[in-house]
This record gives structure tokens, sequence and C-alpha cells, in this order.
């Protein structure tokens, strides 16, 4: 029988893709169920990284771009249409031309997809695809970086920077548009629109006009294959936190199902995250809400309003102080999830396609790709691997020049 973790990804993939979850947030997304996808997954890039044929899954590159573009054949009209994440709206905004575009969008975002209009029919896109948009051809400039003379992008977080005189950067340098393409979606009405993560790029029309590739991993050089020792060693710690969680299921289970607690345990691990701050714990998250609770409590107006929220809390930091122990082992388990991630991440890592920087007041700092995705070819599940304390702490604080 499916695991509710899994029904849980399998609905969100099948929908559409726009939020994904980080593979550690599984304990408290499913509980044991989500601890034990979070694993298998883990094992599954483990020994893809050590070349074994036998896993299931796929790592696809995060590329830092936005906006999400979604361009396609309406198979309602059979109409070629582009569009952001409000295709996904009760009442979607299609866009088939320019006046469409001005009427559901305004500033940077309508710009952007009116170049998208006016350049993407060309490749001759069957069905509906997804990418991230990585720059129109104002957004280029040309730097020198570290002595190289370079053309560069800034999407959203990170600086992307191609050597002037390299192959790549000429294609980019002649393109009206950048975007990378991760999902495609089949379906007879936009409404009923399932995704899936393989594109299949290398079936598109080349075009000057457009510079565009995939989000597939690509290590031709085999530099982020795991050594016998590193598979040996990721291997210990995941069978570790296996045991550990077996020893706190009931717990965990007891915590997911309350989601009063869950969502503000993502809030203050968000917090944490903005902080620097790499681990919760029990005494932290009890701070943390028993300060946000009694703010709520002070700006309410009426007394009985008041002895509502009190109540509230009061059985909520009641439950989590009997259970502060067990609530300490959640917090070192997610802890043990995300490191064993970050191992993988670092591997990953050492391939890039293009240099990635972000912007300082000194100039630049070489920084990673924003992350990765696992994706079980066979379940079509996705979780984000990603180096939170790397760039989802950039990313919370970055200045965006697009609007939404």
């Amino acid at each position: 029988m499916m695991n509710k973790f899994t029904q849980h990804i399998q609905q969100i993939s099948e929908a559409k893709n726009v939020h994904m979850e980080h593979i550690e947030d599984s304990i408290f997304n499913e509980g044991s169920d989500g601890v034990n996808s979070a694993l298998a997954f883990l094992s599954s890039v483990t020994e893809m990284l050590s070349g074994s044929s036998k896993s299931s899954i796929d790592v696809t590159v995060k590329w830092d771009g936005a906006p999400a573009v979604f361009a396609g054949i309406n198979p309602e009209n059979g109409k070629f249409f582009v569009a952001s994440k409000s295709i996904f709206n009760v009442n979607p905004k299609l866009n088939y031309t320019k006046a469409d575009i001005r009427k559901n969008h305004s500033g940077g975002l309508a710009d952007k997809l009116e170049v998208a209009l006016s350049v993407l029919p060309k490749l001759g896109i069957v069905g509906i695809i997804q990418g991230d948009l990585m720059f129109t051809k104002e957004d280029l400039t040309t730097q020198t970086i570290d002595g190289e003379s370079v053309y560069t992008f800034q999407p959203n977080t990170i600086l992307y920077a191609v050597p002037v005189d390299s192959t790549l950067g000429k294609k980019i340098k002649n393109a009206k548009l950048g975007i990378v393409f991760h999902t495609k979606y089949t379906g007879k009405t936009i409404k009923e629109l399932s995704a899936s993560f393989d594109p299949k790029v290398n079936r598109l029309a080349q075009t000057r006009d457009v510079w565009f590739t995939d989000a597939d991993f690509k290590d031709t050089s085999g530099s982020a294959t795991l050594t016998k020792a590193e598979h040996t060693k990721i291997m210990d710690l995941i069978r570790t936190a296996g045991s550990a969680a077996k020893r706190s299921n009931r717990f965990i289970d007891d915590l997911a199902s309350r989601s009063d607690i869950i969502s503000e345990l993502k809030i203050y691990g968000n917090s944490l995250v903005r902080q620097g701050v790499s681990r919760g714990s029990a005494e932290g998250f009890i701070n943390y809400y028993n300060s946000k609770m009694q703010i709520a409590i002070d700006k309410l107006k009426t007394d009985s309003a008041k002895e509502r929220k009190e109540s509230i809390k009061k059985t909520i930091l009641g439950y989590l102080t009997k259970n502060s122990k067990k609530l300490d082992s959640v917090f070192a388990l997610h802890f043990a999830l995300a490191s064993i991630k970050i191992h993988l991440v670092r591997k990953l890592e050492r391939v890039k396609e293009i240099g990635t920087f972000i912007k300082t007041n000194d100039g630049f700092r070489v920084t990673a790709p924003e992350g990765f995705v696992a994706v079980d070819r066979m379940s079509n599940k996705a979780l984000k691997l990603v180096d939170r304390m790397e760039f989802s702490k950039q990313n919370f604080t970055a200045a965006k020049n697009w609007d939404k």
C-alpha cells in the first residue's frame, strides 16, 4: 500500500510543480512515513553517485531562474500560449497575445512574458513545458571576473557568468531569451494537467533567438562520483538515522498529526536559517512559540479573545514541555537528515556548467548552484536537496528584479 508521504508527493507532482519540499522536512510533513521515504531517497542518491545502475533516482540541477514560465499548446483550443504560475489560478491566466499579457500582468513580468511569446513558438513545443527564465537581452552585461571577460546575468539571487570567448558565451550573446526547462505537463484540459520531470528538450527546434537547456545533472568528468570510503560513510549515517527514527516513530507520528504545531515548526526553522543556525531545539522552539503567542494575545482587544488565545497557548506549551526530550530527538533527526543531504550536495556541487557567484560589497564570491532535485523516475516523486545555510539564507533576503 502506498504510504502517506508517497501519496503527498505524488499528488503534488501529478497536479503542478510550483513548490517542492526540503528532504529533511519530510519528518514534519508526514511523520515516520516521511522519514522512511527521505532515507530511501538519500540512499538512492548515494547509490547513483557510486555508479550503481540499480538506483531509480535521477538528479536535476535547481537553476536560480525567475520567473517561472509555462509555454505550449492549450489542449482545449490548440493555441500557443505563455503563462506565469497564474496558470494554476482558479481562473487560469493564459496569454495568447501581447494584449493578453498587458491585461493579465504588469511590470517586469509582463515584459519578460512578451519576449517569451515572441520567441518560444519557434521551438515547436508539443504539449506544455515549464522552465525558469534566466535572462532576456537587456539582462546581459559584460564584466571582468578574476581577470576574465564574461557575460553575466542575475535572474534571482545567483549571478551566472559565461566566458565571452566560449561557444556557450557566443550562443548566449546572440539569444533574445535564455531558459532552463525542467517540467512537462499532459492533460486534456488546463485544470487536469499532470506534471513529470523530463521535458525532453532534445526534441525542440534550435533557434539562435533562444538559449535553452534542461535541468538534468550531467557529470561527464566523473568528479561527483563517490569513493568507496565516502559511500560507506554516508550509508552508515543513513542506517544510524534510520535506527534513531525507529525509536521515535510513535512521537514523530503524533507530532506530525498536529498541524497547528507543524506550521509553527516550519516558520521557526526558517527563522533559524535567516540567523544562520543549522539546528533547532525544544527549548528554542518553546521560547519562540511562547513569545509569538504572547505578542498575538497582547494585540487582542477583548478579554474573551485573550482568554481563548491564552488557553490555546497553555495547551500547546504544556504538550511541548511534557515532550521536550522527545522533541529534541526530532530536531536531532531533522539535523541528521540535513547533514546526510549536505554530504551529497557537496559532491554534486563539483560539477557546474556555468560559473555561479554571489554579489558582495567587495565584489563577487564564488557560490554553488542553488541546489538539486532528486526525482524517483518510477513514482515521479521529487524532493529538494538544497544547502539552506548557504542558498536559502541568501534567497530570503535577496532583492528581486521581477514581479510575481
